[in-house]
């Protein structure tokens, strides 16, 4: 199966957690709010991908079976996986940041959808996510 990434909207409790990209220029999206996860490395699976890059982003190890829904859509670069997972909000006092973005923080999931800092094709894959919960 060829991808070019995966991301993960993780709820710890009712809220998301987020991460605040590097403001760095040669990176797309720097200082918007983003999701952990990130590019393929090698023969990786989608799920391998975003546990991966979470693990390495936020410090939180999760298997797959943590993973609660996904979807699978086009982007410039390839097929991105965007995934969801519900965790207990205690395991927030286990967020560690890595060594890529500014800061995490928890946030409303609406907020991020409405953030105007929020990267726009995630925010679009949390709407459709959303709208199948109350809809």
């Amino acid at each position: 199966m060829s991808f070019s990434g995966a991301k993960l909207a993780l709820f710890l409790g009712a809220d998301l957690l987020v991460i605040k990209r590097d403001d760095r220029p040669d990176i797309p999206y720097p200082g918007y709010w983003d999701l952990p996860g990130g590019g393929r490395e090698g023969d990786e699976t989608p799920q391998a991908c975003a546990l991966r890059e979470t693990y390495e982003e936020v410090r939180l190890s999760l298997v797959a079976s943590d993973l609660t829904w996904s979807n699978s859509y086009r982007r410039p670069r390839g097929l991105v996986w965007f995934f969801v997972s519900h965790q207990p909000a205690e395991l927030q006092q286990q967020v560690r940041l890595g060594d890529e973005g500014q800061c995490w923080q928890l946030m409303r999931p609406q907020a991020y959808c409405d953030h105007p800092l929020a990267v726009p094709h995630f925010a679009g894959q949390l709407r459709d996510y959303l709208g199948r919960l109350s809809g």
